[in-house]
């Protein structure tokens, strides 16, 4: 469907090339989105206009907000901490059960009221006290250019950067976009390609290389969630062949959060996740030999609390994004037996808690 781009929504786009036809291909996710002039791809922010790809998003936001970090759900980098998040609009994945649905899915650019530089977002985030940046309520793929941006601002001051993604992208703006983030949580949606092709009009495969990219050849931190939702993803064969994958591919410390998922989008007649459902993947991720497994989207302190691998200690206990207990050193070891806890950590202080704070912009414009 061709859509008026305006000139205000042109900021110059990454990875495009011309085919044969005249059309221009959208490298940057595999959907490989073919346009005409005028036209947008599958996640309608990345656009053709005036024979070059454009991003119609750069500079320009869904709302800013200061979370906890373990809402990404980051338990191991700098737990208790803050992060300042935003996103923009669109996506290109098509998850008919969508949590985020009113901005991943929105077409209407013109609530997007929040507008702020690169520069503006690192000096808000540093203002609020924030330890790091969330790209994150929509996937930073599509809005790559302005959260790229972003990320170097952040670094300038200091801040670190978080991605919260589905991981769905082409191998090399996933190299450039992960050599700016110092920690992602990447969505593992399910364990099998009729899933992804069904439900999110994507393929396994690529958010496979993606979590071995990550967690192998960059400094990046790396934790994973799969939202388990009844009937589609959540039986005991399907969480045991994902945790097996994780632990023989990644090992068992990358962190595995499994969340509920409640009834949204186009999949309202779903029932909500029971709680039994939650504890039950993660003893089975835990059996296959994975160190750090939690529950997410409940109240389930067990399922929030990270214990050391080798002595068992409670050494950060939640209750969902609350931090009820910290048992740690400033270097991430455990202080009963000395073992490590995976993780990026420092001197602990007090926690920011699980309330979410909503930024205005125009106090730092």
């Amino acid at each position: 469907m061709d859509e008026v781009i305006g000139s205000d929504q042109r900021h110059p786009a990454k990875y495009w090339h011309v085919l044969d036809d005249g059309r221009l291909q959208c490298d940057i996710c595999p959907r490989d989105c073919k346009l005409h002039e005028g036209q947008r791809g599958a996640c309608f922010v990345r656009g053709r206009a005036e024979n070059r790809m454009v991003l119609t998003t750069y500079g320009r936001s869904s709302g800013f907000c200061i979370d906890p970090i373990e809402k990404k759900p980051l338990n191991h980098f700098y737990p208790g901490s803050s992060v300042f998040s935003f996103g923009t609009a669109g996506c290109n994945l098509a998850c008919k059960f969508c949590q985020n649905w009113d901005i991943s899915k929105s077409r209407d650019m013109d609530r997007l009221m929040d507008q702020a530089s690169p520069q503006a977002i690192a000096t808000a985030s540093r203002a609020h006290g924030s330890k790091s940046v969330a790209f994150t309520y929509n996937d930073p793929v599509v809005f790559f250019e302005y959260a790229l941006d972003a990320a170097d601002a952040c670094h300038e001051l200091g801040l670190k950067t978080v991605a919260v993604t589905a991981g769905y992208m082409h191998d090399a703006p996933r190299r450039e976009f992960y050599s700016k983030m110092d920690a992602a949580n990447i969505d593992l949606k399910a364990f099998t390609e009729d899933f992804y092709v069904k439900l999110t009009g994507a393929h396994l495969q690529a958010i496979l290389d993606t979590l071995a990219y990550v967690h192998h050849d960059t400094d990046c931190w790396l934790e994973i969630t799969t939202l388990l939702i009844p009937g589609h993803n959540d039986s005991d064969k399907e969480v045991g062949e994902l945790a097996h994958w994780v632990a023989r591919e990644l090992g068992p410390d990358v962190p595995l959060h499994f969340s509920a998922f409640h009834p949204d989008w186009k999949m309202s007649d779903v029932p909500p996740t029971p709680p039994a459902t939650l504890t039950q993947a993660r003893r089975i991720a835990l059996d296959t030999g994975l160190h750090y497994v939690y529950t997410g989207n409940v109240h389930d302190v067990e399922g929030g609390t990270t214990r050391c691998p080798g002595c068992h200690h409670a050494t950060v206990v939640r209750d969902w994004y609350d931090i009820r207990h910290y048992d740690l050193t400033a270097q991430g070891n455990c202080p009963k037996c000395g073992g490590r806890i995976a993780g990026r950590f420092e001197e602990f202080g007090k926690p920011f808690g699980p309330k979410r704070i909503p930024v205005l912009m125009q106090a730092h414009a």
